[in-house]
């Protein structure tokens, strides 16, 4: 009857439309709102199960504590614990929110917070007293003492293994909190660092004694190239001098002066043959031939003759 034109009383096409485009848009609001409640509902089912697992799950890490294998030998992984030790920090956890880690620790022998350690390594502890309520603690909530126990076994000659635990209990109620791993994870952080920077002085101080190896080594082959030189150079003076001393001897035997009172320089070993020049008593000839009775001699303006063998003497 809505359809009807009532001040008619006739049907009407204009009020059938737009009373269908009414119905319409009522029936879209109405899913558009079911499928929103349907969101929120399915929201809510699936998010409240994976807090639950997700809570869970944290209380399931607490007091895991931390080990790993470290590959450095045994000694250095001592000294990078002993540094951290005695640091006076305790990193990864905090008093107030403006803190980046808890200050005033000490390094402590023992620490009554964890059973006596019975299996083979070296033990070390850190201990801060009057802490309030640290982070990274299970349901932390009063003041108490936090205590960090380090744990050191050799593996091999190379490698070394770490375990760290840290714990918090209420003075008051002696309540145990167990950690997150946080101080754990961030202290290994911190011992690893310091690994790194005894590895990395280690490899510089081999480093320079290598440069230090050759350098040294250089300078030796110097020393033994300059002495070689040295000693090649003075035998080679020796042998120069020792030659010359044999070229003197040689020359000294080949050499002669003229006796006195002179003698004739003649052209051919015979007393017949004719005379190139008259030799003045004193002067130096080189002999060139030797015969029986004369000599083949050079003068020292370079003439050739012949000098019977009586009429000459060796050099002074």
């Amino acid at each position: 009857m809505k359809n009807f034109d009532q001040r008619a009383g006739i049907f009407n096409p204009t009020v059938a439309r737009e009373n269908s485009l009414t119905r319409r848009r009522a029936a879209s609001a109405v899913r558009r709102i079911a499928v929103a409640l349907f969101g929120f509902v399915w929201l809510v089912i699936a998010v409240v199960p994976l807090r639950g697992r997700e809570h869970k799950k944290k209380d399931e890490d607490y007091g895991l504590g931390f080990s790993t294998e470290i590959a450095a030998p045994e000694s250095e992984v001592l000294e990078a614990v002993e540094t951290v030790v005695s640091d006076g920090i305790i990193q990864g956890s905090f008093e107030y929110t403006k803190d980046k880690y808890i200050e005033q620790a000490a390094a402590a022998t023992s620490s009554s917070l964890f059973p006596e350690w019975k299996d083979p390594g070296t033990v070390f502890y850190k201990v801060r007293t009057d802490v309030l309520a640290p982070a990274n603690f299970k349901e932390t909530s009063d003041q108490g003492t936090l205590a960090v126990r380090y744990i050191v076994q050799s593996k091999d000659t190379h490698r070394t293994i770490l375990r760290i635990d840290a714990i918090f209990v209420e003075d008051f109620r002696r309540t145990v909190h167990p950690s997150d791993g946080s101080v754990e994870s961030a202290e290994y952080k911190d011992i690893q660092d310091h690994v790194d920077a005894l590895q990395l002085q280690k490899t510089q101080a081999q480093d320079s004694a290598k440069q230090r190896q050759e350098q040294l080594a250089k300078q030796a082959l110097d020393r033994k190239s300059e002495e070689d030189e040295t000693l090649a150079l003075a035998n080679a003076q020796t042998s120069a001098g020792s030659l010359q001393e044999h070229v003197e001897a040689l020359r000294h035997q080949a050499e002669r002066v003229i006796k006195s009172p002179g003698a004739q320089l003649k052209s051919a070993p015979f007393h017949t043959a004719s005379t190139l020049k008259s030799l003045d008593a004193g002067t130096e000839v080189v002999i060139v031939i030797a015969t029986q009775y004369w000599y083949g001699v050079e003068t020292e303006d370079g003439q050739h003759g012949w000098v019977h063998r009586d009429q000459l003497e060796p050099l002074p």
